[in-house]
Formats: C-alpha cells, structure tokens, sequence
C-alpha cells in the first residue's frame, strides 16, 4: 500500500476561555493519500477551519495543539519541526486557500506582487523571475489578460478574481497538498463551477493531494473521493463518496444528505436539522449529537465509539454497532 501523503491522528486543538478550555478539535484521525480529495464537511462550528489551521501550525494564543497529537506529512512530524522548516513547509508543500480572499489580500500591494512574494520567499527566486512565474500562475488559474492585469490591487477584481488570485498563491510552488477551506464562498454558481473545474485540472496536472473543506455537500459529491463528516469537533462518519451518498449510516450525515436540494424532486420544502451546533467550552455529554437526533436512546449518554461499518467506512454511532439498538 502506498503510503499516506498526510497522517493526523489523535490531534486536540483547545482555547483557553473565560470560563475555561474550549476544546475545538477533539480526538480526530484521518489520512489523505497522494493525489486524492478528501471532502470535510459539517456545519460552522464543527471544527473543519480550526483542523486545517492545526495541520499548518498557525494556531496561535489562546490556542494550542495539544500534548499527544500527531501529524505526520511525508513521513515527517509537523509538530516537532523548528518553526523555521515549518515556515518552508507551509505555503510551499502545503499550501491554503483561505475563504475570504478580501480580508486575506493585501490591499497596497498589486495581486501580481502578492503571487511572486510566494516564489521570492521560498525558492530564492529573482524579482523578474517571480513575476513571470506569477503571471504564468495567474494565466493558469484563468486570470484574463494576467500579464496586464496583474498590476491590478485587490479592490479592482471581482470576487472571483480574487478568488483566483489566492488559488495563484497557493498553487504557485506546486504543493503536494492545497487544503481549500470553502473556495467558492459567496460566488455565483456559474462562477463557482469555473474555479472547481479550473482546480481539478491543476490538481491533475500537478498529481496534487486536495484537502476540501466546504458545507457544500453538492460540491464534495462531484469533486470528491472520499467525505469526512465533523460535528462538534469529533469526525461522525467517513466513507467513500458514492458509498456515503448512497447510504449514510450516521444520523448527522443522513440529515446533512437530506438537505441536499435534488433535481426532479419536488418538496414544499427542504429538510432542515433542528437547533444547532454546541459550544465547544459546552460539549454535551456522551454522544454530541444526541440533543439535535430523532433516534437518540438511552445508551447515547455514553460516548460512543467509532465503529467499522466495512472497509474504508467509519461512523461514530451506537446504531452501528453489532446489534445496533439495545
């Protein structure tokens, strides 16, 4: 078997609170193959952004990695790194883009500038040399006119070309692993299809691993291989994607699946999951989706462990257990 490109086992990320430690991440394990996209879905607050930033080390005070986590990346340790090779690993083996692009741009500095700072920073390059590798990602990214256009400031562009400024920044190295945290995010849908079908032949071309974190389920179903499903800092259930799709096992992705609008089927209205995600300084005791499940029983008030269901499928439920319900 091949080996895995990425490895986190066991990772916590907490914050420290005024009321005490919110535990964001809570005991997550997951791998990501070479050249594979793996979906990680769930709704906000369930710890998908807070995942992403622990696996490039950017979580800052008040927050920690905690003791006992683990995340390996070509068979390298990332939290035992010095942060000088980790600064040479983030941005140009592991790259990120980010979900707003206007917030996350420079506003003084032309976008043509902000790609070629990636190449002068990690590959030593020269500023003429830089600025042709930018313009050249600019154009692959589907920048129109990027030679002159790359002279532009961020407040010129358009959401979406904003959008694919950052995707420029993040693909300028060639990684070997681009963790896209809601890439299309208050794009059009016309929009959106161009940057997703865009992504996926960079990602061809440059045999390139795809971490996709996104509340869209209609996106991970087209882009995906295998899904992640997170609630309340715990992953709920894992599955290849078609298999997900076609039998969720656990109560929150059967939900998230339903809510899914569907061409030729009619509704007087979508499903909708009741109440809302907990706070993480206020996990509910036992199985954290219990309060919000219609299926919930007695033995939910003990945490549930994460059982097999077959090869490669996951799902943190008592129902799955040998004998389901008690």
């Amino acid at each position: 078997m091949t080996s895995p490109l990425l490895d986190v086992s066991e990772l916590r990320t907490s914050f420290r609170t005024v009321g005490g430690s919110a535990r964001a991440v809570d005991g997550i394990s997951f791998t990501i193959a070479p050249e594979e996209t793996v979906g990680l879905v769930g709704e906000s607050g369930c710890g998908k952004s807070v995942t992403a930033l622990s696996i490039l080390r950017l979580i800052r005070p008040p927050g920690a990695i905690e003791p006992g986590s683990r995340i390996t990346f070509e068979s390298r340790d990332l939290l035992a790194l010095p942060e000088a090779e980790m600064r040479a690993v983030r941005g140009a083996r592991i790259a990120m883009v980010f979900q707003e692009p206007m917030t996350s741009l420079n506003p003084v500095l032309t976008v043509g500038a902000q790609v070629a700072e990636v190449v002068r920073v990690h590959a030593g390059a020269s500023k003429a040399e830089a600025w042709r590798r930018a313009v050249e990602t600019l154009a692959a990214v589907g920048f129109p006119d990027p030679a002159a256009r790359a002279l532009d400031h961020p407040h010129q562009l358009s959401g979406g070309l904003r959008q694919r400024v950052m995707i420029a920044m993040a693909l300028v190295m060639r990684p070997a692993l681009l963790i896209a945290d809601e890439p299309t995010t208050a794009l059009d849908v016309t929009t959106q299809a161009q940057i997703l079908e865009r992504l996926a032949a960079l990602q061809a071309a440059m045999a390139m691993s795809v971490l996709l974190i996104t509340h869209d389920l209609g996106i991970v179903a087209e882009r995906a291989q295998r899904v992640i499903v997170m609630y309340a800092g715990q992953i709920v259930e894992e599955a290849p994607v078609r298999e997900l799709f076609a039998a969720p096992h656990h109560p929150y992705t059967k939900a998230l699946v339903a809510a899914v609008p569907r061409l030729g089927v009619r509704r007087e209205r979508l499903e909708t999951i009741p109440g809302q995600v907990p706070s993480a300084d206020a996990w509910p005791t036992g199985c954290r989706f219990r309060e919000r499940c219609p299926r919930a029983f007695d033995r939910c008030a003990v945490e549930p462990p994460l059982y097999r269901i077959g090869s490669g499928h996951r799902s943190r439920c008592h129902l799955d257990a040998p004998g389901g319900a008690a």
